[in-house]
C-alpha cells in the first residue's frame, strides 16, 4: 500500500513530529535520519547537507523535494514516519510521547481527502469505497483521481475492493441518476450507461450540424476509457496490478495518469448535472 503524498499530508504528517513548543519526544532526530534513509532520502535531508533545522521542518523539507522529484520514496517516509510515531505511542494519550489530540485530527483530515482512512490509533488503511454512498463515495472517487493523475498504481486499482477506478466512477454515476446499476454488465456497457446518464456523447453518438466541439472531446474520452479497459484486461490481471511487465514503466504510468483524467472528467459532469 503506497500512501498518499500531498501539500495536505506533508503538513500534517510534520506536525506529528513537532515538538517544537514542547518537551523533548520521539522520534529523536537519529531515528527521524534512519527513516529518511530507509526511504532513499538521505541527499534531500537538510541536516545531511549541514543546516541545523527542528525535526518538523527538516520531514517538510525532504517530503517537499519529494513530492516533486520522488514521490515513491515520499510516500515510504510518510509510511515509515508514520510507523514510528504510532510504535512509539504518539497516538497513545498516556504516552510521553503523545503527539496532541488537534495534530492526530489534522492528520485524519488530510488522510482522509486523499482518498485514506487514519483512526485515532495510528492505523490506515484505504477507503472501502462499498461502505460508502453518495457525497461522500463522490469524494473518496475524486481523492483517488488525484492520485492516479500523479501515477500512483493502487489509487487506480483502488486497493482493498478489487474494482478499477473507471468500472467504480461508471456505477456510481449510473447509480447516482438511476438508482441502481447492472450487476454483470461489461465495462464498454458501464461506460456507455454512465454517458447516457450525463447525456454526453460516445463515438457511436451521430454528429449533429454545429454540435459543440466539447462534443468530441467528449467520444474522445470514451475511447479513451474503453481503451485504458482493453489494455488491463490484456496485459494486467483483472484484479491485481494494472499493467505488467509487458508495457514499459512510462506506458503503465502515463496509462495509470489517464485513469486519473477520464475519472475527473466524468465526476465533474456529475457534479454539473447534479
Amino acid at each position: 500500500m503506497e500512501l498518499p503524498i500531498s501539500d495536505l499530508v506533508i503538513v500534517a504528517i510534520s506536525k506529528l513530529i513537532d515538538d517544537a513548543q514542547v518537551e523533548s519526544r520521539e522520534p529523536t532526530h537519529y531515528d527521524l535520519g534512519v527513516q529518511i534513509g530507509k526511504a532513499g532520502l538521505t541527499s534531500a535531508d537538510p541536516k545531511h547537507q549541514g543546516q541545523t533545522v527542528g525535526k518538523a521542518k527538516r520531514l517538510r523539507a525532504t517530503l517537499n523535494w519529494a513530492i516533486e522529484s520522488n514521490p515513491q520514496a515520499g510516500a515510504r517516509l510518510i509510511e515509515l514516519v508514520l510507523s514510528h510515531v504510532k510504535a512509539v505511542g504518539g497516538f497513545r494519550t498516556t504516552s510521553p510521547n503523545y503527539v496532541g489530540h488537534e495534530q492526530i485530527l489534522n492528520a485524519i483530515s488530510a488522510f482522509d481527502s486523499e482518498g485514506f482512512s487514519l483512526s485515532e490509533n495510528g492505523d490506515i488503511r484505504p477507503k472501502i469505497l462499498d461502505n460508502l454512498k453518495g457525497r461522500h463515495l463522490t469524494e473518496a472517487l475524486q481523492a483517488y483521481a488525484q492520485r492516479a493523475k500523479h501515477g500512483s498504481e493502487d489509487a487506480a486499482l483502488l486497493s482493498g475492493t478489487g474494482k478499477d477506478l473507471l468500472e467504480a466512477t461508471a456505477k456510481h454515476i449510473i447509480h447516482t441518476k438511476f438508482g441502481a446499476h447492472p450487476a454483470n454488465a461489461n465495462f464498454p456497457t458501464l461506460m456507455g450507461q454512465a454517458y447516457a446518464a450525463l447525456q454526453m456523447a460516445t463515438p457511436e453518438t451521430p454528429k449533429e450540424p454545429n454540435e459543440p466541439a466539447i462534443r468530441d472531446y467528449e467520444r474522445a474520452v470514451f475511447s479513451m476509457a474503453t481503451a485504458i479497459n482493453r489494455v488491463r484486461n490484456k496485459e494486467g490481471t483483472g484484479h491485481g496490478r494494472l499493467c505488467i511487465s509487458a508495457l514499459s514503466d512510462v506506458e503503465a504510468h502515463g496509462i495509470i495518469e489517464s485513469v486519473g483524467v477520464v475519472t475527473e472528467f466524468l465526476l465533474n459532469r456529475l457534479h454539473a448535472s447534479s
